[in-house]
């Protein structure tokens, strides 16, 4: 009789251990608070996660931080690899009450300032032959390839479920360069992406760039025009691969 009992918690237990959060979030309410003036994207791929904030109403950039994740036997923590809206917190670990129904998403921590929860909605768990997390490893040249090794100083790009977002930031000095991010496609070898933030200048808010790509060896050739219209040809590694954290 025993073993009828447990059944139940095994295979809830197996539910909850098969469930991914990989894919394309929004958050929907923060303290029992819906958001509506600001708005949140968080994009988890390969162990990694990254947000970018910003406002409705005029697009000014508020905000983003990412960095690693783990989440098995019920249990969710973050690292942070970069976070803008207190640098100090880079490195540090926090760990979180997680629940997660259907496509909802409740995230609970003390922290600081207090209780926070969060709730988030997914967007979207869509894939494509670039959903991965990357890091920036090579770029050409005047058909000359140079590569470089990353470190702690070093430039990902996160996509899943429909949306990117890249950031440029060192880890070690908890210096913060820049990010971008919004909405993507990648068929037939074009990768068209559309902007819906950028730390830099919100004015390209909502313009839209295409490029030519190719996954050459796991790696991500991309080729095209800079949103300056400077000739860009880049590499990009699976950030799992590329990565070399000093130890």
């Amino acid at each position: 009789m025993k073993k009828y009992l447990l059944l139940p918690f095994v295979l809830f237990a197996f539910w909850a251990n098969g469930q991914s959060l990989d894919g394309a979030w929004k958050l929907i309410s923060q303290n029992g608070k819906a958001l509506t003036d600001q708005e949140y994207i968080k994009i988890y791929q390969d162990d990694y996660f990254a947000f970018g904030v910003k406002n409705v109403s005029d697009n000014a950039f508020i905000g983003a931080g990412g960095g690693p994740f783990k989440f098995e036997d019920g249990k969710y923590s973050e690292t942070l690899d970069f976070f803008t809206l207190n640098p100090l917190q880079v490195g540090t670990t926090t760990p979180f009450k997680i629940e997660l129904k259907g496509n909802k998403l409740t995230l609970s921590a003390n922290t600081n300032d207090g209780m926070l929860v969060e709730t988030w909605e997914k967007i979207s768990d869509s894939k494509d032959d670039l959903t991965r997390n990357w890091v920036i490893t090579g770029r050409k040249q005047n058909d000359q390839i140079s590569r470089s090794t990353p470190g702690a100083r070093r430039t990902i790009k996160i996509l899943s479920g429909g949306r990117f977002q890249w950031v440029a930031f060192n880890s070690e000095t908890k210096e913060f360069s820049g990010t971008g991010g919004g909405t993507y496609t990648a068929k037939d070898g074009k990768y068209v992406e559309t902007i819906t933030f950028f730390s830099r200048d919100n004015s390209r808010v909502g313009a839209s760039l295409s490029f030519d790509f190719k996954v050459i060896d796991g790696e991500w050739h991309h080729s095209g025009l800079s949103s300056q219209g400077q000739p860009i040809y880049e590499i990009w590694t699976p950030y799992a691969i590329g990565y070399k954290p000093v130890k």
